[in-house]
């Protein structure tokens, strides 16, 4: 909540940077889902359609590069925990002149997944970014961001849903 004072949790009372310890809570379904876009050229678009992509199958590299990316969050993210990554689904859709990028992962764990489904968004767009680099070289990545999760003691939360009464 902004304007809140609020400790922050990966800190000590020394400021140094901590893991937050979470051994005591208690593992639940947990859910997150992230998207993201990568704005593409008329011609990548067309390749995309057509699947003339010089690279290859951009999709299928981008959905599996997602799915491995979010079970390396961890590895990535010095603070994020190792956690049991249980499903993830990356979709990919064409619209008229970007990716839309959409990642669901999921967990019966102690904490959530949602730094999982950005890794898994983030990486995705940039395996397409990799992919159409020859064809577009201004290919540009935009609005990765959380757009819902569920699950954990914070509950649901949806981008853009009205506020709880």
């Amino acid at each position: 909540m902004v304007g809140v004072s609020q400790p922050f949790t990966h800190l000590d009372a020394a400021g140094h940077a901590r893991m937050v310890d979470v051994t005591a809570k208690t593992p639940t379904v947990r859910e997150a889902v992230a998207a993201g876009e990568v704005r593409c050229s008329a011609a990548v678009m067309t390749a995309l359609r057509e699947g003339t992509v010089p690279k290859g199958d951009v999709l299928a590299v981008a959905r599996v590069a997602g799915i491995a990316a979010a079970k390396k969050t961890p590895d990535l993210l010095p603070l994020a925990h190792v956690i049991g990554v249980h499903g993830v689904v990356v979709d990919l859709e064409l619209a008229q002149d970007r990716v839309l990028i959409t990642a669901t992962v999921r967990t019966a764990d102690r904490t959530g997944v949602e730094m999982e489904a950005l890794t898994a968004v983030s990486v995705a767009a940039l395996a397409v970014v990799d992919m159409v680099k020859g064809v577009d070289r201004a290919a540009e990545i935009t609005r990765v961001r959380v757009v819902a999760k569920s699950g954990g003691r914070s509950g649901d939360w949806r981008r853009d849903a009205p506020p709880a009464p």
